[in-house]
């Protein structure tokens, strides 16, 4: 018995294939041309090599009106934020500085 079975998996193919769909777009070259990102690009994505960039979801969200929010859920990634580094937002601490 596995916990998964009603998790969302992180499916970035799904998203390429609703936005042809709905750009009514006849292959990943044609998607590339739209975005203005090389055909590479797409099929790095597609094959899990590369991941769906924020600058690559603004513009996918330029280009078809839709939400970033449901661009992101179309892919299955349902995080609600976004942490870039353990280290951000975290001053650096200094020899002398005091907690009081």
């Amino acid at each position: 018995m596995t916990i998964e079975s009603n998790a969302v998996v992180y499916n970035p193919n799904h998203l390429l294939d609703i936005l042809l769909a709905k750009m009514q777009l006849k292959n990943d070259a044609a998607l590339a041309r739209m975005l203005e990102v090389a055909p590479p690009v797409i099929s790095k994505i597609r094959h899990n090599r590369l991941p769906v960039g924020a600058s690559l979801l603004i513009r996918m969200h330029e280009c078809t009106g839709m939400s970033i929010r449901d661009l992101r859920d179309l892919m299955g990634d349902r995080r609600t934020k976004h942490r870039l580094s353990n280290a951000q937002g975290n001053p650096a601490k200094t020899a002398g500085a005091s907690n009081g």
